[in-house]
């Protein structure tokens, strides 16, 4: 699938919906924000952007270092992004992380099947689906698991050094899982340890195109959003070429390099900041570390629309991530040997890429939170593909479903940030994003190795897709009350601030009121006199 979310341009962009969300694993997504308050700085009333954390900084916008610091309102704006230099290299690094991460996630059902065969031994587990299925799902699931803590500390300490970091843990985990001999290990370097360390390096690759671009960042986005299409359409086949060539264990090893370019690839994140008043002072305050109000922001679940969402795009993930791990074995079950099975995930990507370019481009068409249907429909065309895969008994019947299901999955990951800007304003639309990916982390670890489960009693994947198109029809009838919701609240704040101004009135003319009559009183014990 995509990436979940491409955030929104930054405030005061000129169309911040036109941007087109972890594929399905990115659901999962572009998620480009407005400048955040990174090393510690804080929004400056009167301004447009957050100051800039303390350190040396020229006036005009240059990378300067990222050493944490806490500066307050300086009452100089924020610079504006450059709109390339730099910002070019940045973006094919963004580029690299999002189909790095992401190639290699959706691309687990042909390490999922290699597993089932190094692992199987005599066959006499009868619930090795189910464990091995475990592997790639709590990969998945922490990439996203992850993601409201990676909002907080890329806040703290700046996009470079969370990037940086966490390719090196991604590139350590990748690496032992190599030398494993039993399934069991894997949960915890492959599933726990790699996958944080993607996580880690992923996220800050989105906040920093917001520091670089502005008017371009549409384009930008869709650059680095094609990063995943790529690495989804092409890794399948090379990672079956080196498994059968080398084997999985050194097929892990070479897939450590995209790690290593990864990590290199985070040394490029220089952030723009600029504080004049600090330049000319020469001076530099120590770290202050946020409030916990600043650094975790709760405030955005007394939204009501944005509850509901929270909770009702979750809700449908619960089979979104089944096809992605057990498509490959399921059609190994019904065709054999005979058709090339990765064909499939090509498809996937392909269409996913098509439909994030089409959709994206509609829903700047559809004006609040109407766009909200465009994710009831994707889920409704979702569910129902998956419940057509146990239909089809010929292999372009396959294709021709998985073709539509990437279609759809695109659409549901390209307005995911449009849709947090409408429900909660730009301000906040970061955390409201990393919250909703750490909730969908849970479903989408908790599928596969359900369907997995069905799979080792039943003989066979037929329920087990069945029942994976039942949560997206669920899902997308509970977000079809969110435009009318969110209507209704809109309505209710523009009713506040007029029985304000009336009651504000009223009180003024009490007090006119009281007033004249103390001094009609007074006049007339003066005449008496």
């Amino acid at each position: 699938m995509a990436p979940v979310s491409e955030q929104p341009a930054p405030q005061g962009a000129e169309d911040p919906a036109a941007t087109p969300l972890p594929s399905a694993p990115e659901a999962a997504a572009v998620v480009v924000v407005e400048p955040r308050r990174e090393n510690g700085g804080e929004w400056c009333p009167g301004s447009d952007g957050p100051a800039a954390p303390s350190g040396d900084s020229a006036a005009q916008p240059l990378a300067a270092t990222e050493a944490p610091g806490s500066a307050g309102c300086s009452g100089s704006a924020a610079p504006e992004p450059p709109e390339g230099g730099w910002g070019w290299v940045v973006m094919l690094a963004a580029m690299w992380c999002n189909g790095a991460v992401f190639g290699i996630q959706n691309s687990c059902g042909v390490l999922f099947v290699s597993m089932l065969q190094l692992f199987g031994g005599d066959g006499e587990d009868k619930q090795l689906v189910f464990k091995t299925a475990w592997v790639s799902s709590l990969s998945m699931g922490m990439v996203f698991f992850c993601s409201p803590i990676v909002s907080i500390f890329t806040d703290i300490f700046g996009c470079r050094k969370v990037a940086v970091i966490g390719a090196a843990v991604g590139f350590a985990g990748l690496l032992s899982s190599s030398f494993v001999s039993t399934i069991e290990p894997l949960y915890f370097t492959y599933g726990v340890l790699f996958a944080c360390g993607c996580s880690f390096a992923y996220q800050p690759s989105l906040v920093i195109l917001g520091h670089y671009f502005k008017k371009r960042l549409g384009l930008v986005n869709g650059i680095v959003t094609a990063g995943s299409s790529l690495f989804t359409v092409s890794l399948p086949f090379l990672l079956r070429v080196l498994i059968d060539s080398v084997g999985l264990y050194n097929t892990l090893r070479v897939l450590c390099i995209l790690m290593f370019v990864l990590f290199l690839a985070g040394f490029t994140y220089k952030p723009l900041v600029s504080n004049t008043k600090d330049k000319e002072g020469g001076k530099k305050e120590k770290f202050r570390f946020p409030s916990v109000k600043k650094i975790c922001n709760l405030s955005v679940f007394k939204i009501p629309s944005y509850r509901i969402w929270a909770f009702g795009i979750p809700a449908a993930l619960f089979g979104y991530f089944v096809p992605y791990v057990h498509l490959m074995k399921h059609v190994k079950d019904r065709f054999g040997d005979s058709v090339p099975e990765e064909v499939l995930l090509l498809c996937l990507g392909i269409t996913s890429g098509v439909g994030r370019l089409i959709f994206g481009r509609v829903a700047d068409y559809i004006h609040g939170a109407k766009k909200v249907y465009l994710q009831v429909a994707s889920f409704f065309f979702i569910g129902l593909m998956s419940m057509m895969i146990p239909l089809c008994h010929i292999f372009g019947g396959l294709i021709a479903v998985c073709l539509f299901m990437g279609l759809f999955d695109g659409c549901f990951i390209c307005i995911m940030a449009p849709i947090a800007f409408e429900l909660v304003g730009a301000q906040d639309v970061s955390q409201a994003i990393g919250f909703l990916l750490g909730l969908m982390s849970i479903p989408m670890t908790v599928g596969p190795p359900i369907a997995g489960l069905l799979r080792d009693h039943l003989g066979n994947y037929d329920v087990a897709f069945y029942l994976a198109g039942v949560p997206p029809l669920i899902g997308g009838a509970i977000l079809c009350v969110i435009p009318w919701v969110h209507e209704r609240q809109k309505l209710k704040e523009k009713a506040k601030p007029a029985d304000g101004e009336t009651t504000e009135k009223m009180l003024e003319n009490e007090s006119t009121f009281v007033l004249d009559t103390t001094e009609k009183s007074d006049e007339e014990m003066e005449s008496v006199f």
